[in-house]
C-alpha cells in the first residue's frame, strides 16, 4: 500500500492550571465538544442540500406522512457508512478513490469516478439553478444571474479561502438547517397520525412510491458524501501534525475512533431531523391542502405562504439559498477529490490555486458545468428529485466497494472493520439494490 509522508508528530505536554471554576468548566467541556465536529457535521449538514429539501418536499406533498419513517430508518445506515469512510481515511492515509486505485482493477475505479462525478454535476447544478429560483423569490433580478451568482461565490470561496477558515464557515453555515424545524411549529400537526407514520413502515410496492423511497435514500446516503468525508479527514490531518495516520501511530486510535465517532453520528443526526421536518412540514401544509405535486421552487415555498404564514415561508426560501452555498462547494469538492486522487493529482484545499491547479481546475469545470445545465430549460426542483433517485442508483455498487475495503487486513491492518459497522454497510447496500431493482421491476 502506498504511503503518504507526513511530518514527525511532536509529543504533547502537559502543562499545570489553576482550578477552573464551574462555569469555565462547563464551557471548556462544551468547546471540547465542538472541537471534536468537523467532516462529520459538514459533510451532514451538506446533505440537506436544495436536493434533499427539494426531494424531502415532493415526498410530503405526495404521500404526506407516509414516508417519515424512512428517516429513522436511514439514520444508523448513513451514520455507519460515513464513519466507515472516515475510518478509511484515518487509517491509511489516502482517500477513497486512492484506496480504489491501489485495491481494485481501473474498470472498477474509473466506473465509480465516472458515476460519481456525473452524479455531482447534476446535482450541483440542480442545486443552483434552485438557490437563484429561491433568490428570484424574495429579491428582483434574473433568475439565471442569481445562478451565475451563487456558481461564482462557491468557486472563489474553495479557491481563495484556506480550509481552516472555510470549514468555521461552514459549521456556522449548517445552523442555517434548523429553519426547517422551526417551521414545523407554524403549522398546525396532527401528532397522533404523526407518530403513527413515524414508528410503522406504510411501504407500498408501486412504482411511484419506490421511485420515492430511492430518491429519499439516494439523498440522504449520497455518493459525494463518501469522498467528502474522507477527505476532509485527510485535510484535518494535514493541518495537525501532532496526528499520525493510524497505520502508522496504533496508539492514536482510541481517541480518533471516538472522535469520528460522535463527530459523524452528530453530522447525520442534524441531517436526518431536518430530513423529518421538511417531510412533516410540506405533509401538514402542501399534502393536507390537496397539493401532492411540487413541479418548481417557487411552488414549494409559494405554497407555505397561506397554510403556515410568511415567515415560514421566508425559512424555507432563506434555507434554500443557504444550505446551496454550503453544499455546492462540497458537490464540486468530492467530484475533484476522487478524479485526482484516482489520476495521482496534488489534491488538497489547503494548497494555494496555483499549487494544486488540476485540483482547482477540476472544482471550475464542475461548477460551471452544472450552471450551464440551468440554460437548458430544465425545472430545478424536478431535476432536484430525479438527481437523489440517481444518487440512489449509484449508491449501493460504491458502498459494497468501501466496505470490501474496510473489511480488508490489506487495507486497514488490525483496524479491519468487523461486527456492527460490517454488518450495518452490507446491508445498505443490500437495501440500497433492493431499493433500485424495485424501481425497474414494479409495474407502475
Amino acid at each position: 500500500m502506498r504511503k503518504t509522508a507526513h511530518a514527525p508528530s511532536p509529543r504533547r505536554t502537559k502543562t499545570s492550571r489553576s482550578p477552573a471554576s464551574p462555569r469555565k468548566d462547563k464551557q471548556h467541556g462544551a468547546q471540547s465538544i465542538l472541537r471534536q465536529l468537523g467532516p462529520g457535521l459538514i459533510t451532514g449538514a451538506s446533505d440537506d442540500d436544495p436536493s434533499g429539501i427539494a426531494t424531502y418536499s415532493q415526498v410530503g406533498a405526495h404521500f404526506g406522512y407516509g414516508m417519515l419513517w424512512v428517516t429513522w430508518l436511514s439514520y444508523p445506515l448513513m451514520a455507519a457508512v460515513q464513519e466507515i469512510c472516515a475510518r478509511i481515511a484515518r487509517v491509511t492515509g489516502h482517500g477513497l478513490a486512492s484506496n480504489m486505485r491501489n485495491h481494485f482493477p481501473k474498470v472498477f475505479l474509473y466506473s465509480a469516478i465516472s458515476l460519481l462525478s456525473l452524479a455531482n454535476v447534476l446535482n450541483l447544478g440542480a442545486d443552483l439553478g434552485a438557490m437563484g429560483a429561491a433568490a428570484h423569490l424574495i429579491l428582483p433580478g434574473d433568475v439565471r444571474a442569481y445562478t451565475i451568482a451563487f456558481g461564482a461565490i462557491s468557486v472563489l470561496a474553495e479557491l481563495f479561502i484556506p480550509y481552516e477558515k472555510y470549514a468555521k464557515y461552514l459549521k456556522w453555515l449548517s445552523l442555517s438547517l434548523f429553519a426547517y424545524v422551526a417551521a414545523a411549529f407554524f403549522v398546525h400537526l396532527p401528532w397522533r397520525a404523526v407518530i403513527a407514520a413515524t414508528l410503522r413502515p406504510g411501504i407500498q410496492l408501486t412504482k411511484d412510491y419506490l421511485v420515492a423511497l430511492t430518491a429519499v435514500l439516494g439523498t440522504t446516503i449520497s455518493p459525494y458524501l463518501f469522498f467528502w468525508q474522507a477527505a476532509l479527514e485527510m485535510e484535518e490531518l494535514r493541518r495537525a501534525p501532532e496526528e499520525e495516520i493510524l497505520d502508522r501511530a496504533p496508539s492514536q486510535a482510541r481517541e480518533q475512533f471516538h472522535r469520528i465517532r460522535v463527530d459523524t453520528y452528530a453530522g447525520m443526526a442534524l441531517s436526518t431531523l431536518v430530513a423529518y421536518f421538511i417531510i412533516l412540514t410540506t405533509a401538514a401544509t402542501l399534502h393536507a391542502n390537496g397539493i401532492h405535486d411540487v413541479s418548481t421552487a417557487a411552488q414549494a415555498a409559494s405554497a407555505l405562504r397561506p397554510a403556515a404564514g410568511r415567515f415560514a415561508f421566508l425559512l424555507f426560501v432563506c434555507g434554500i439559498i443557504a444550505t446551496g452555498l454550503l453544499a455546492v462547494p462540497v458537490l464540486a469538492g468530492a467530484a475533484a477529490f476522487g478524479i485526482g486522487e484516482a489520476r495521482r493529482w496534488r489534491v488538497v484545499l489547503e494548497r494555494k490555486p496555483k499549487e494544486a491547479a488540476r485540483f482547482y481546475a477540476a472544482i471550475m469545470v464542475a461548477t460551471g458545468i452544472g450552471m450551464a445545465l440551468n440554460f437548458f430549460g430544465v425545472d430545478p426542483i424536478r431535476a432536484l428529485y430525479w438527481s437523489a433517485v440517481f444518487n440512489g442508483l449509484v449508491a449501493a455498487p460504491l458502498v459494497a466497494m468501501i466496505v470490501l475495503m474496510a473489511g480488508s487486513r490489506r487495507v486497514m491492518g488490525t483496524f479491519a472493520i468487523s461486527g456492527y459497522l460490517r454488518t450495518m454497510g452490507w446491508i445498505t447496500s443490500l437495501i440500497m439494490f433492493a431499493a433500485s431493482i424495485g424501481i425497474f421491476a414494479t409495474p407502475k
